[in-house]
């Protein structure tokens, strides 16, 4: 199938475009409470002429399905782009910056939804030709995790949707990701391990208050959790082979209410990522064992908490496509593979316990512009230009997986 008469159409509404990631970005939400954003996604499918699934998801229902049957038969690819936004304060000053105080598109998620309405745009002008079914997947909460109220398991919005099953029967699968690294208009794509399992864990103490003058009848959660955050990075430090990449860093610490009393109750939590399956599970042992040990050494007690992550593996032969279908949307040359793997964690991971695939990064940086900030930054800006050609990129890998054999 020809795209170029898709191109053409993306390239002419490229203002459209824009001033859609714009209105995202002004009104970002967070987690799973983004009622507005998959609302307006909904309303935008529907627009298209794709059949649309509300609610999606079997623990939130807040995900969005839109579906594309093409006018020829043929396999089913997935796309996917996620819609939370992060608990950050934006310090640009363009007009159309946050208007949610204390909530930001820190991490492009206003960019891929753009990106893959875009595509659906697209690809529905010329459904006649199209030799199978997309299937496009607006996922909420890829930032996170909250306790389900099925089952108060700690979920990511990935995992709600694979077990409510948005990832059956594909046979492909794919997802963006900008990136501040690269300059705009380039594209490149991890050769195996793309990103780490970042799993999240919470580990809460509680002891008993009493006087500073009678702590020997008080057990203290605070020296819990400090010792705990001591304990428990040395334990990772010293357990990990020093060739193999982890990270363990805490972000949150909480303990006691006032200056003269023992402190009743301390939480900590924080996120470790590594790749290879083992040595996720040896640091989750790790916690729970210092979580112990320092609740009995004071007299109290703990619970721990854990969002376990997954590694995100790329497919070769999707990475294959992803170089050819990255050459003939960005321009000849403009596609990489990327040997070094990012110690980032992302739940598109499990779409690709379902169908081989593979998650792309995008170019969005441009010092010329000053766009040079991270992800995650309340400075955080991407080059416009790159909405195009995440969509030119969206379109082809559909089209290009669709008639490409990428089992076995």
């Amino acid at each position: 199938m020809d795209t170029s008469p898709i191109y053409t159409l993306l390239e002419e509404r490229e203002q459209e475009w824009i001033l859609l990631r714009r209105a995202f970005h002004r009104q970002p939400e967070l987690m799973y409470d983004v009622d507005r954003t998959s609302e307006r996604v909904a309303e935008l499918l529907e627009q298209y002429g794709l059949e649309v699934q509300r609610n999606a998801g079997k623990h939130f229902g807040k995900g969005v399905i839109g579906i594309l049957r093409g006018g020829l038969p043929g396999k089913t690819v997935l796309l996917r782009a996620d819609m939370d936004a992060l608990p950050i304060h934006e310090q640009n000053e363009v007009d159309y910056r946050s208007t949610i105080d204390g909530v930001m598109h820190a991490c492009g998620h206003d960019a891929h939804m753009t990106m893959l309405l875009a595509a659906a745009y697209g690809l529905s002008r010329q459904r006649e030709r199209l030799a199978g079914t997309v299937r496009f997947i607006f996922q909420p909460a890829e930032e996170g995790a909250a306790e389900s109220p099925l089952d108060g398991r700690l979920l990511s919005g990935g995992r709600d949707l694979v077990e409510s099953g948005a990832a059956d029967d594909v046979s492909a699968a794919f997802a963006f990701h900008v990136w501040p690294e690269l300059p705009a208009g380039q594209v490149a794509v991890h050769r195996h391990y793309a990103m780490a399992a970042s799993t999240h864990f919470r580990v809460s103490f509680r002891g008993r208050s009493g006087h500073h003058g009678t702590q020997h009848l008080a057990a203290d959660a605070l020296l819990m959790t400090a010792h705990f955050v001591t304990e428990s990075r040395a334990a990772v430090a010293s357990a990990v082979n020093p060739f193999e990449p982890v990270a363990f860093a805490f972000g949150r610490l909480q303990a006691g209410t006032v200056i003269n009393a023992i402190a009743e109750a301390g939480e900590v939590e924080g996120t470790y990522r590594a790749f290879e399956p083992h040595t996720v599970e040896r640091i989750r042992g790790i916690i729970e064992s210092c979580a112990v040990a320092c609740a009995e050494r004071f007299g109290g007690e703990y619970e721990v908490r854990f969002r376990m992550g997954k590694a995100l593996i790329n497919h070769p032969k999707a990475v294959e496509l992803v170089q050819n279908a990255g050459n003939k949307a960005a321009g000849k040359d403009r596609s990489r593979v990327l040997d070094t793997p990012s110690l980032a964690g992302e739940d598109f991971s499990y779409y690709l316990d379902y169908a081989p695939g593979a998650m792309v990064l995008i170019g969005i940086g441009n010092q010329e512009k000053g766009i040079i900030h991270p992800l995650h930054h309340p400075r955080f800006k991407l080059d416009e230009s790159a909405l195009v050609l995440g969509a030119k990129l969206f379109v082809q890998l559909a089209v290009d997986s669709l008639a490409a054999e990428l089992n076995g």
